[in-house]
């Protein structure tokens, strides 16, 4: 359904054309993730929702995919005006 906006997603993290905010960075160090599961979570994954931020306006896409050992993480991208990605937050999958 966004596979153009997937597409562009994967571009600029192979480009390593992307931003990780403080929220993000805070996030990964709690769930034990790693830069690299976050990119891999982009790169193997598929975008699950599409959210409009009441504020700016913008879009921001959820990313359901894997990190490098195999577990499920979710990653919250938007595009910046500046021709890159902004990762906003990043969440491994609770398990029950």
């Amino acid at each position: 359904m966004f596979q153009r906006v997937l597409t562009l997603f994967r571009d600029k993290i192979r480009l390593r054309q992307y931003l990780v905010s403080i929220h993000a960075d805070e996030e990964m160090k709690d769930d034990d993730l790693s830069i690299y599961d976050v990119e891999s979570c982009i790169l193997t994954g598929a975008i699950t929702e599409r959210q409009k931020s009441e504020m700016s306006g913008e879009w921001k896409y959820v990313i359901r995919g894997h990190s490098i050992d195999g577990d499920t993480v979710f990653v919250v991208v938007k595009t910046k005006s500046v021709g890159k990605i902004l990762i906003i937050t990043v969440f491994r999958e609770v398990r029950k």
